[in-house]
C-alpha cells in the first residue's frame, strides 16, 4: 500500500484533535506524521502507537511532506499555505483564507469532486454550515434546479472552538447553581440557556460574515451564481452538531416523497423522517457521526414549488475534519498525491 507523509497544522485545536481521530479510524495510509502548533509547542501527543511532539512552524516544516491538513485559522494559513504548496506539500485548508479565491477549489467530495483536478497546491474546505447544506441540496438542484434558498442555522458552540465549549459549560453550571457567571469572554452575551443571532462580525449590509459565507460558498460549490440565497445564523448552547432549517424554491415541481427517495440514495446522507413517531434529526444524535441527517421534509404550502427540510450534522466532523480528510482520500484515489519517499 502506498503511504504518505502528512503534516497537521493546528494539531491540538478542536478540529486538529478530530483530524487525528479520523485519520486513525479510517486507517489513512501514513508513513510519517508531523504536528505543528503555537501555544502547544513541545507537547507530546499520542497518535496510535506513536508519540509525536508538537513543533513550531518553520521555513522547512513542510519539506518532504506530501499532504498538509490545516486548521489553525485564516491568518496563519495565509502566511504559510503557499510556502507549503511551493515545497510540494498539497494543502487542504479548513480556514476561511482561501475559500473565495477564484483559482482555489472549494470542495465537498459528494457535491463537486472534479474540482480537485484544477488545484494549484491548495484546496479549501468550506464553512461547516455550508457543507451540511449543499450535500442534500445538490441532487435536488440537479433534478429540479433550485432558484432560491432561505436558511436559518442553529450552530453549536464547538464551531467557535474549545474556549467556547468551556465557557458554555461553565456558564450553565453557574446558572443552575444560582451563581452569577463571569462576564462572557468568547461571545458578546451569555450563551448558556440563550440563543445569539450573531455568528462572526456584522457587515455593511447588516448580515454577519458567517451568513454571507453561506451565500457565496454555496454558489461556488454548486456552480450556479444565479441561486438567490438568504441566511440567518444563530449560536445556540449545544456542544456539538449544527442544525439548519432550509426552505428552497425550485423551477421544476418536486414532491416531498421524491426528495426523501433521492436523499436516501445520496452518499453521506441519512434520512430520519417519520413525524408519526416523532422521528427527525437531533444534534445529540448527529454528534460523533459522519453522515448528514435530514428530516421534516415537507412541501411548502405557500408557493407552488417549495420544499422545507431540517438538516443536522456534526460540525467538527463532516463540517470540518472529515470533509478535509475526504478531500485528501479523493486525491489519493485519483493518484494526485505523490507517495512518500
Amino acid at each position: 500500500m502506498k503511504k504518505y507523509n502528512v503534516v497537521i497544522l493546528g494539531a491540538t485545536g478542536a478540529v486538529g484533535i478530530e483530524f487525528r481521530k479520523i485519520l486513525l479510524e479510517r486507517n489513512f495510509p501514513i508513513n510519517e506524521i508531523r504536528f505543528l502548533g503555537s501555544s502547544s509547542v513541545g507537547k507530546v501527543v499520542d497518535f496510535g502507537e506513536r508519540k509525536v511532539k508538537v513543533e513550531p512552524v518553520k521555513d522547512d516544516s513542510f519539506e518532504g511532506f506530501n499532504l498538509g491538513l490545516f486548521s489553525a485559522g485564516a491568518t496563519i494559513s495565509r502566511q504559510v499555505a503557499r510556502r507549503a504548496a511551493d515545497s510540494g506539500c498539497i494543502v487542504v485548508d479548513n480556514s476561511s483564507a482561501w475559500r473565495m479565491e477564484p483559482d482555489i477549489p472549494l470542495v465537498v467530495p459528494e457535491v463537486n469532486p472534479d474540482d480537485v483536478e484544477w488545484h494549484k497546491g491548495i484546496i479549501a474546505n468550506p464553512n461547516c454550515s455550508t457543507i451540511q447544506m449543499v450535500v442534500p441540496l445538490k441532487p435536488i438542484h440537479d433534478y429540479a434546479r433550485i432558484k432560491r434558498i432561505v436558511v436559518s442555522t442553529y450552530q453549536a458552540v464547538s464551531g467557535t472552538g474549545i474556549r467556547a465549549i468551556e465557557e458554555c459549560r461553565a456558564q450553565s453550571k453557574d446558572i443552575l447553581e444560582g451563581v452569577e457567571p463571569p462576564k462572557p469572554a468568547v461571545y458578546p452575551h451569555y450563551i448558556a440557556f440563550n440563543a445569539l443571532p450573531q455568528i462572526d462580525v456584522f457587515l455593511e449590509n447588516d448580515y454577519t460574515k458567517e451568513e454571507m459565507k453561506m451565500v457565496h460558498e454555496t454558489r461556488k460549490i454548486i456552480g450556479d451564481d444565479s441561486i438567490r440565497i438568504t441566511a440567518t445564523a444563530v449560536r445556540v448552547p449545544v456542544f456539538y452538531g449544527h442544525s439548519e432549517s432550509i426552505n428552497i424554491e425550485t423551477e421544476k415541481k418536486i414532491t416531498a416523497e421524491e426528495v426523501r427517495e433521492m436523499l436516501r440514495e445520496n452518499p453521506g446522507v441519512t434520512v430520519a423522517d417519520n413525524p408519526a413517531e416523532n422521528r427527525y434529526p437531533l444534534a445529540i444524535d448527529a454528534a460523533g457521526k459522519d453522515d448528514i441527517f435530514v428530516g421534516r421534509i415537507r412541501e411548502d404550502e405557500s408557493i407552488p414549488n417549495g420544499i422545507n427540510m431540517w438538516v443536522v450534522s456534526d460540525n467538527i466532523r463532516k463540517g470540518a475534519a472529515l470533509n478535509t480528510i475526504q478531500i485528501a482520500e479523493l486525491m489519493i484515489e485519483r493518484g494526485m498525491i505523490s507517495e512518500a519517499r
